[in-house]
């Protein structure tokens, strides 16, 4: 598709700080929100309706965040402005044809295509458009306004929790109609108030001390488990509650908790990491979505199940917006890249962790195995973060 726009706006003083904010935000919500988060309500329906298996829908969820992880390769490799801008920009807009795409025919390829298509949008939006938006609040000064933009993460799933709930009547094919409808309400304050193109990098904004090697490893291997943590959840969330015998129909309601809890955990996990710092913050989000991640294998009653939802919604909006903003300001020159480095790991882990617990839930027909393996990838993912601190005391 040839959706760059034919020229790009001038770099322009018009923009205000609260309109790049909303513009990333909004970005945030069509490129994540529904191009890539709308899947999970309206997997059990798919699932009921259109024939999906448990497996395929693993599947599907991988072939998602192959995208993702296809996207994170190539923001790496991005040096020049102008094309993560024009690319930022495409991605705007394919994400309402990805959504529409969904909803055409029940044919598993056309699915395949548009949940890879989506994962592209969904790095896009998180990391050209983050690290866009990032960068230009970091030039004007408004550190602290890094986290307000990942609010965006919270919203995306709240409209895709309302809008499944307000579609319900709808059939599985209508709603992703619906979704796409919404996602031009997001796309025009996206697209009218992207970041202008950042200017060249010079040697006069670049740190001192870079990280070293051993900082990124760690870095890197730690957020391959917050992506194991994180997509379990993101993919399966509707889909346990549902599986519930007396929970049956609660499910959107759970995926609505997690962004509600979201929302305002980005403005909680920046003060904590204040008083604590960032590492040890990150190491209490690890261990509270260790307690999210268990509490539906370990009861099966509607509040461990919420309970869990709103654990998860909590902490990994604060494992994202924390690492990613911690990195980001460490390589101020151009954080879209550097995030985009660090997000390899954690697009692999969201590859590999729906299909195996796709088909581990098939065969014993049960989500309890795969929680309590997340669990466990986030208990060495706290490890990673112990010595993270120690490497830190030690420079």
């Amino acid at each position: 598709m040839n959706a760059a726009p034919p020229t790009l706006p001038p770099v322009t003083a018009e923009l205000r700080p609260a309109q790049v904010i909303i513009g990333g935000i909004c970005g945030l919500v069509l490129t994540v929100g529904l191009a890539r988060f709308a899947y999970t309500p309206l997997l059990p329906l798919m699932q009921a309706q259109a024939g999906l298996s448990d497996a395929a829908a693993g599947w599907l969820a991988a072939i998602n965040y192959l995208g993702y992880m296809s996207g994170a390769l190539l923001a790496a490799r991005l040096e020049d402005g102008v094309l993560r801008h024009r690319l930022y920009s495409v991605g705007l807009c394919l994400s309402l044809l990805v959504t529409l795409a969904m909803g055409l025919a029940p044919n598993v390829w056309l699915w395949a295509a548009s949940r890879y298509l989506g994962g592209l949008c969904g790095a896009a939006g998180m990391l050209l458009g983050s690290g866009l938006v990032l960068g230009w609040l970091m030039r004007q000064g408004r550190r602290p306004e890094l986290g307000l933009h990942f609010m965006g993460l919270g919203l995306g799933i709240v409209v895709s929790a309302l809008g499944a709930m307000a579609m319900a009547p709808l059939d599985w094919a209508l709603q992703w109609q619906g979704f796409a409808f919404a996602g031009l309400l997001a796309l025009a304050p996206a697209w009218a108030w992207r970041p202008p193109v950042p200017p060249a990098p010079v040697a006069a904004v670049v740190p001192a001390e870079l990280p070293s090697r051993r900082w990124l490893w760690l870095m890197g291997l730690m957020y391959f488990c917050a992506g194991w943590g994180f997509v379990i959840n993101a993919t399966f969330t509707v889909a346990i509650v549902e599986r519930q015998p007396l929970l049956a129909g609660q499910g959107p309601w759970a995926w609505l908790l997690v962004g509600l809890a979201a929302v305002p955990a980005v403005f909680a996990w920046d003060r904590v990491a204040r008083r604590l710092g960032e590492l040890k913050a990150l190491l209490l989000a690890f261990g509270l979505q260790i307690i999210g991640v268990l509490l539906p294998a370990l009861h099966g009653g509607l509040w461990a199940a919420l309970g869990g939802a709103l654990l998860y919604g909590a902490t990994f909006i604060g494992i994202v917006s924390l690492t990613l903003a911690l990195v980001g300001r460490r390589s101020p020159a151009n954080p879209g890249k550097a995030m985009a480095r660090l997000t390899l790991g954690y697009g692999l882990a969201q590859v590999g962790a729906p299909a195996l617990s796709g088909l581990w839930v098939q065969s014993s027909g049960s989500f309890h195995g795969a929680l309590w393996l997340t669990a466990a990838v986030l208990l060495v993912g706290m490890g990673l973060l112990l010595a993270l601190i120690r490497l830190e005391h030690e420079l």
